[in-house]
């Protein structure tokens, strides 16, 4: 903690540390897997609470825990899956 802004060491999905400048953008519109993946570590590595990162990024609760989950069951490929997919129950 150089500057006093990082709150957290978290490493991000790419294997390197994440930073709250490091994050997508407040207003991003397209959410690749990568800034997802991102999101969930700030969460998970407490960067970001999930409260802020929902404000934030104008997310229900229950999306973010569908990346959350999507990661925990498959890992980064589970984020590719369309919202069709997610109501398979294979």
């Amino acid at each position: 903690m150089q500057n006093g802004t990082s709150r957290a060491n978290v490493i991000g999905p790419t294997g390197k540390p994440l930073t709250l400048a490091d994050l997508p953008k407040a207003n991003t519109q397209r959410w690749v897997i990568r800034r997802k993946a991102e999101v969930v570590a700030a969460v998970q590595g407490g960067l970001l609470s999930l409260e802020e990162a929902c404000n934030r990024y104008s997310l229900s609760v229950e999306e973010f825990l569908s990346w959350q989950q999507a990661i925990t069951k498959n890992g980064l490929p589970g984020l590719r899956a369309t919202r069709v997919q997610q109501y398979r129950t294979d």
